[in-house]
């Protein structure tokens, strides 16, 4: 159920040109102030995930301090729900960008073959005549200077990156295009005929509810709400106040990884962590669902001790992989049935949208209410989808490993935003990333040297995808689901077109700015020296060893794939089958591994209410959950900007 069911939605139509500009100034913040949270104060992260949360933080200060100022001030000045909803789903999409979704990572990755080149590593030979001129910069005071900063009165050298960045600015247009693309063309289908339950939609559309007569929202008023919003920040303030002075109680034990139970021999353990936001979005969800994501994850966890006291085990290097090579194959094999799967529920649907594309008449997939026609968002994947197969090929990758690289990259796209709208699992990766699965399922060789090499440059946005354009764009089209306007909704696609394109910009000149004015080695050593440098040790690795088609990690594909289509069929043939697969693709990942206790909690939480209060007490605390989702956003935001006023650096009061 969505907060306020039963409201109709607003029909007072957005004011456009306003609601752009509050979109537009709340992305810049978001690609300006994220960055720059993370390098400088090395903060809390805002926007490296599916929970979108700075983006909550700046409608918190609209809908609960702006909005209702304006009210009481100027009524006629107000902001309608309308425009908040189109604002915040710019916004949601903005986070996808500035760190861990792209700009933080594609920016070293560029280059730091060419930075730790050495004569021990021989890259200068192996590497840099593989990378093609216009993929990335050549200068080497530019390159050099982005690493250890600038000397004293020397300009940035804009003009090494002009060309690479503009080339892959029109790849990664493509790139987005493609992705919300597929969100309008999935989103009926999900939303009007599955009805997924969004989760991550429920606090912007609770907090920007409209109640004629009063300046402050239900949701404000709402005192359970308060209760749940002021648990994570009172726990989060004492971890805080702990980093300044050791001497104050910290709570790190329960907030971070490191609370752990060995098992089998202490070959593996299970983690304890508490996130306020994972047990608010997992509240909402069906208990079916949160069954089966926290016994999949210990059942992961149980199969992994398993192979380690038998022996059974795989040297294959992946990267941003489950806990183990064969899980990760075998929850590859589950994503791609997940991701089939529902595209042949939604067949019906689908050949609709091609029919309307093709210019037929069809009522049941009228396009008038989406943010693109149907024949335009067709066009659209095709077109997109090409573009970047060419792109790909003009790296040195062959056609049919671009793409199949592609085909799966979407798989998994598809599939987490699924596992993302439907299980509320707002912190998750894949089991296996697309370039690993093209180079293990194919071989170096198929491959060639010079098309790993553009692999292994996709890594920014195949490689930790922790968050993307396509699940942002998905809720954004729920919010809007909640709003009416009788001109269409088409102008709304500008507004998210422009909400990419202003913070994609925005975020790669404050990052060159920061790491020409401090040297990016100053800065967050993940971006800059660790995570960023693993696709470059991907290809020496291979580039040195080459490696033929894996086919055992083919045959455990398999199996994961039967596995999930076993339970898939007998969940949909039998109501009584406890078990929903969805949380078998992702179970043996490092970010489930961290949050399934949460998920617990949440479900024996939702599973006592119901039990012994009903429908009706699950309803009246679920302010009390939604509260905590926003409490730990808004204390972590407000340490970021208390530790920039102090001085104070890696006060990361938030992890998952």
């Amino acid at each position: 159920m969505s907060q306020g069911a039963g409201q109709a939605p607003t029909r007072a139509p957005p004011r456009r040109l306003r609601t752009l500009g509050l979109g537009l100034a709340g992305c810049l913040c978001i690609g300006l102030g994220t960055q720059f949270g993370e390098m400088i104060t090395g903060g809390s992260r805002m926007a490296s995930g599916f929970t979108t949360g700075a983006a909550l933080v700046l409608l918190f200060l609209i809908a609960g301090g702006l909005n209702p100022a304006l009210k009481l001030l100027r009524p006629a000045w107000a902001l309608r729900r309308g425009e908040l909803m189109v604002a915040h789903g710019m916004m949601m999409v903005a986070c996808a960008l500035p760190t861990t979704g792209l700009v933080a990572y594609h920016l070293p990755i560029l280059i730091l073959a060419f930075y730790y080149a050495t004569p021990e590593n021989e890259w200068a030979e192996a590497i840099h005549p593989l990378v093609p001129e216009w993929m990335a910069p050549r200068d080497p005071g530019a390159i050099r200077y982005f690493f250890e900063g600038l000397p004293e009165g020397e300009a940035i050298p804009w003009g090494a990156w002009v060309l690479p960045l503009t080339c892959w600015a029109a790849f990664f247009a493509a790139l987005y295009l493609v992705m919300i693309s597929v969100a309008v063309i999935l989103r009926r289908q999900w939303m009007e005929r599955e009805h997924l339950v969004y989760p991550v939609a429920q606090v912007p559309l609770a907090m920007s509810r409209e109640e004629p007569g009063s300046a402050l929202n239900p949701f404000f008023r709402n005192w359970l709400m308060w209760l749940g919003f002021a648990l994570p920040v009172l726990l989060t303030t004492t971890e805080a106040l702990h980093q300044y002075d050791p001497s104050f109680p910290s709570a790190r034990g329960l907030l971070y990884p490191g609370t752990s139970l060995p098992i089998l021999r202490n070959t593996t353990s299970i983690g304890f962590l508490l996130s306020f936001p994972i047990l608010g979005f997992s509240y909402l969800v069906r208990l079916d669902i949160a069954f089966g994501l926290w016994f999949f994850n210990l059942l992961a966890k149980l199969l992994l001790g398993i192979f380690r006291v038998t022996g059974i085990h795989s040297t294959e290097h992946l990267d941003f992989a489950a806990n183990s090579p064969i899980l990760a194959h075998q929850g590859m094999g589950a994503m791609i049935v997940l991701c089939l799967g529902g595209l042949w529920v939604a067949r019906g649907h689908l050949k609709g949208v091609l029919r309307s594309a093709l210019g037929g008449r069809d009522a049941g997939t009228d396009d008038s209410g989406e943010i693109m026609s149907y024949r335009a968002a067709v066009l659209s994947f095709l077109g997109g989808s090409a573009f970047m197969l060419l792109f790909l090929r003009a790296g040195g990758l062959p056609l049919w490993a671009g793409a199949t690289m592609l085909l799966v990259a979407f798989v998994l796209f598809i599939g987490i935003t699924r596992i993302v709208v439907e299980g509320g699992m707002a912190s998750c990766r894949a089991p296996l990333i697309a370039p690993n699965f093209v180079v293990s399922g194919m071989g170096t060789g198929a491959v060639g040297a010079r098309g790993l090499t553009t692999l292994v440059y996709t890594y920014s946005w195949t490689g930790d995808i922790r968050t993307f354009v396509m699940a942002s764009a998905a809720h954004a089209l729920k919010l809007l689901d909640e709003v009416r306007e009788a001109g269409g909704r088409r102008w709304v696609f500008w507004c998210l077109a422009a909400a990419v394109a202003a913070t994609t910009s925005a975020s790669c000149w404050i990052m060159l700015t920061l790491a020409y004015e401090h040297g990016g080695t100053n800065l967050n050593a993940g971006y800059f020296q660790h995570i960023t440098m693993i696709p470059i040790r991907y290809l020496d690795f291979y580039l040195k060893n080459p490696a033929p088609p894996n086919w055992n990690g083919w045959m455990h594909t398999g199996l994961g794939a039967g596995a999930m289509a076993v339970l898939m069929f007998l969940r949909h043939r039998f109501l009584w089958w406890p078990l929903h697969p969805l949380g078998l693709p992702i179970s043996a990942t490092r970010i489930m591994d961290l949050v399934w206790f949460s998920v617990f909690l949440a479900w024996l939480a939702k599973l006592t209410i119901l039990r012994y209060g009903g429908p009706g007490l699950f309803l009246r605390l679920r302010p009390f959950f939604l509260g905590m989702i926003l409490g730990q956003f808004v204390v972590a935001g407000l340490w970021i900007v208390i530790d920039y006023l102090t001085g104070m650096r890696d006060n990361m009061v938030f992890v998952i």
